[in-house]
């Protein structure tokens, strides 16, 4: 995960922690549009789920900002790609139409807080936006990368009454989670993605929000790619091995790397041994977004399709 205790491996930053070197970041690595005093802006995560999570939800930056302050005063928005998925795995995400706060706080008494939720099938290639605000649980057999804002701000409302060795439950937070929690119309579920052939890329689009736009390459000949000095950007490498070359400089990348991308590199090749996929992540410009989808021939009604603002 790029949590900020992750340590860089390599690069000018070698053996510092994210949190520390970020501190120390000038406008040639996070970017002319970043503010790095708002702390470092995404936050990766692979999660392995061998049961059901808690049903939870997650504050938006209005009220975390108000009530939050001691938490970081940041809300979380957050997406999940599924690498793996067992027969019959699904997430929860969103509440079912009509369900009202009180309907949702009886079931939660009642022990059937997950019928209040959509259910959502899962299988390996799916991606799930989950905005802030909206309730929803992981279930059992999945593999997941999650995308995020950075923040750990969640409020667990139902827990299916487990308890620790001492026989003692996790905390709740209904009363927060209630007033934070979107009721009526939902955003957000599973991404239509939009796919494109670039060069000798498939791109995958998913999501644009104000936080983070993802997308994925799979590709087996090498790709010359261009960034922006904007904003940095982080590559997921999740299957594959080869190369990431620039400046006469080369360096290996295999699966579950995490790669900082710096904003003032302006030019840099992967260079795959063998068939890569990866993830792309950054803090986009959407406007931009959009319009270098209609570039690559995408519709733009489906372009917009992706963009949450």
């Amino acid at each position: 995960m790029t949590g900020l205790e992750c340590r860089f491996a390599n690069g000018p930053f070698a053996g510092r922690k994210l949190g520390e070197a970020w501190r120390q970041m000038d406008a040639s690595w996070a970017g002319t549009s970043i503010d790095r005093n708002a702390g470092f802006p995404l936050l990766v995560k692979f999660l392995f789920t061998a049961d059901k999570l808690s049903v939870q939800v997650h504050p938006d930056d209005d009220y975390a900002s108000r009530f939050e302050a001691a938490a970081g005063g940041r809300g979380k928005t957050e997406m999940w790609y599924a690498l793996r998925a067992e027969r019959g795995a699904e997430v929860l995400a969103g509440l079912k139409p009509g369900v009202a706060p009180e309907e949702f706080k009886r079931a939660i008494a009642d022990n059937t807080a997950e019928n209040c939720l959509e259910r959502i099938p899962v299988h390996a290639g799916n991606a799930i936006f989950v905005p802030a605000r909206t309730a929803h649980t992981i279930g059992a057999g999945l593999v997941l990368c999650e995308i995020q804002e950075y923040s750990d701000l969640t409020y667990r409302v139902y827990d299916y009454d487990r308890r620790d060795a001492n026989g003692k439950a996790r905390e709740l937070h209904i009363d927060k989670a209630l007033k934070v929690m979107r009721f009526g119309k939902q955003n957000g579920g599973k991404i239509q993605p939009v796919e494109v052939q670039h060069g000798a890329a498939k791109q995958t689009y998913f999501v644009a929000c104000r936080y983070f736009a993802t997308e994925k390459w799979e590709f087996t000949e090498s790709l010359e790619v261009g960034s922006s000095p904007e904003r940095f950007e982080l590559l997921i490498f999740l299957t594959g091995s080869g190369n990431l070359e620039s400046a006469g400089e080369r360096v290996a990348y295999a699966p579950a790397h995490v790669w900082i991308i710096p904003a003032a590199l302006s030019s840099y090749r992967l260079a795959p041994q063998s068939r890569t996929e990866l993830l792309r992540t950054y803090v986009p410009n959407l406007n931009e977004f959009v319009q270098r989808l209609e570039e690559r021939g995408v519709d733009p009604a489906a372009a917009a399709r992706l963009v949450y603002v």
